[in-house]
Parts: C-alpha cells; sequence; structure tokens
C-alpha cells in the first residue's frame, strides 16, 4: 500500500491518455437531456481515478493520525480531489463522447486538463504529502530524483513555459493532431505530453510542493502574464485558419450541427478566451497568496520586534 501512495502523482498522469481507449469518431447529434447520460465508464480511468483518490485519501488519514499538530491541510485534499473530478469530466462526460466529433469539444477537453486539472493536482502537493508520508528509504530516494539534474533542468520556469508553449503549437499545427485523432496510441501520447507540460508550467506557480527552482510572487505574476499572447495567438491563428487543419473532423461522418470549419473556429475562440480567463484567475490566486505572504511575514516581523522590545525592557 506504502508503494501505491507513493505513486498516486504519477497515477494521475496515467488517467489522462486513456480517453484513447474509448475514442470515436462518429456520434448522434447531442440532444437535451439524453446527451447528458452520454457518459463512458472507461474501465482503465476509472480505477485509475479512484486509486489516486483512495492513495490519496489513505496517506492524508496517516499524516494526521501520525502528526497531529501538523496534519495535511483540509482545503488541499479538497483541491486535488477537485484536479480527479476535472480529468474524470474531461475524459468520461459527454465531452469524450464528442470529441473525436467536434473540434471545439476536443478544445474544452483539452482545457480541462491543462488549465483545470493540472494545477488543482498540484495545489494538493502530492509531492509534499508522498514526502511526509514515505518510510525514510523511500523519502531519500524521492528527494534524489527531486534534486536530479533533469528535474532541475525541465521545472526550470523558463524551460517550462517554452515546453507548455511548444507542446500547444506542435501539436496542433503538426500532422500528429490528425493522427492522433485516428490512433489510440497517439492519441494516447498526445493527452499525456499535454498533461506533463501542464503539470510543469504550473508547479512554480502553485508553488505548494517543494520544487529545484521558487518564484517570487511578482515573477510568478510575470510568467502568467506572458503565458497569454502565446495562448491569444495560437486561439486566434485557429479561429482565422482559412481551411479545416485536421482532415479527420471533415472525413468522420458528421451530418449534423456546424461546419466544419466554423466548428474549428469555435475552438480558436475558446483556447483564446477560456485559456486567457485561467490566465488571468491564477494571476488573481497568485495576488491573492502574495498578500497572505505579505501578513504572515508582518506579523513574524511583528513578534521578533515585541521580543525584541520585552527583553530590553
Amino acid at each position: 500500500m506504502r508503494r501505491v501512495v507513493l505513486l498516486f502523482p504519477a497515477l494521475g498522469l496515467l488517467v489522462l491518455p486513456s480517453s484513447a481507449l474509448a475514442h470515436v469518431t462518429e456520434a448522434a447529434p447531442p440532444a437535451l437531456p439524453g446527451v447528458l447520460l452520454e457518459w463512458s465508464f472507461d474501465p482503465f480511468a476509472v480505477v485509475a481515478i479512484i486509486a489516486t483518490a483512495a492513495a490519496y485519501l489513505w496517506a492524508v488519514r496517516r499524516v494526521n493520525r501520525e502528526h497531529p499538530g501538523n496534519q495535511q491541510p483540509g482545503h488541499r485534499s479538497w483541491l486535488f480531489l477537485g484536479g480527479l473530478a476535472a480529468i474524470g469530466i474531461a475524459l468520461l462526460s459527454p465531452i469524450e463522447a464528442y470529441e473525436g466529433t467536434l473540434f471545439s469539444v476536443h478544445m474544452v477537453q483539452h482545457m480541462l486538463l491543462e488549465l483545470v486539472a493540472a494545477p488543482l493536482l498540484l495545489a494538493g502537493a502530492p509531492i509534499t504529502l508522498s514526502l511526509r508520508v514515505a518510510r525514510p528509504a523511500i523519502r531519500k530516494r524521492l528527494l534524489s530524483v527531486l534534486q536530479s539534474r533533469i528535474v532541475h533542468v525541465v521545472s526550470f520556469p523558463v524551460v517550462a513555459w517554452i515546453l507548455f508553449a511548444a507542446v500547444n503549437w506542435g501539436w496542433h499545427f503538426s500532422v500528429l493532431y490528425n493522427e492522433a485523432l485516428e490512433s489510440q496510441a497517439l492519441h494516447y501520447l498526445q493527452h499525456a505530453t499535454f498533461l506533463v507540460a501542464a503539470l510543469l508550467f504550473w508547479w512554480p506557480v502553485i508553488g505548494a510542493d517543494p520544487s529545484p527552482w521558487r518564484l517570487q510572487h511578482p515573477v510568478r505574476l510575470l510568467y502568467l502574464f506572458l503565458a497569454m499572447p502565446q495562448n491569444s495567438f495560437l486561439g486566434v491563428a485557429l479561429m482565422s485558419a482559412p481551411s479545416v487543419l485536421y482532415e479527420h473532423y471533415l472525413t468522420n461522418g458528421r451530418s449534423w450541427g456546424m461546419r466544419p470549419l466554423d466548428d474549428q473556429a469555435l475552438g480558436g475562440v475558446i483556447m483564446w478566451v477560456v485559456g486567457d480567463l485561467a490566465f488571468l484567475a491564477g494571476m488573481a490566486v497568485v495576488v491573492v497568496l502574495w498578500v497572505r505572504h505579505e501578513d504572515r511575514r508582518t506579523v513574524r516581523l511583528d513578534r521578533r520586534l515585541a521580543a525584541e522590545r520585552a527583553s530590553r525592557e
């Protein structure tokens, strides 16, 4: 069980690509209320999500029992479970049923994974929890991985930022995107790279887990602010493309709904608007965390000054 607990961050990564296992190329026209029941219970995704949630909650319970004076903050558990719920919605809900039929729905799926699930999972501080619950020997191994050269390189904020942008641009403007719609294995890889890149991108922003690189709050704001233009440019590029970029959406047999080119434009709008709103929301959270950090620092300084005055009297 302990080994399972230590693997739950990795299990969270494995959940995402499972959408390829249930990938479809045709779907009936969506109609309420029937579309709300179009849930697909892929065994791998369901088991992975439940196992990850169970392992996380087991670790929380053990840490709280062994350290009653320093328990896992309750909000972190809710945030982590919220991240798993976002993955479940992306992979098991009607979104999954129609992502192979409509590009705009596929974009919603990617937004959920990159801009909702990834930051929520990190806000749950899974690395910190793993370190706290692990035996000394395993904790030493985990720390050696965190301190390794490759983790230092890929987690460097500039590198993580570039990787996040490159993954999105690289998939959307290459033949790989269309091939992923036709190949389960490649679709698997696509979603895995989206989630890994998003986790690396949000890691220095969230700051809940130990990291080789700690960003000051003003730098975090700049980091997120600079992510907005590249996201906007990608969304606008998709929105204004003169032709359908992915042949799959021309040949999937759909005879209902908007034209493929209009659907592609809508997907670009979703990336542009929803993506920028997500980054703005992230910046707002950073500001709140910054204010709280300054408040705590002020309290510590006041206590120290009061102690110094008391010692002189």
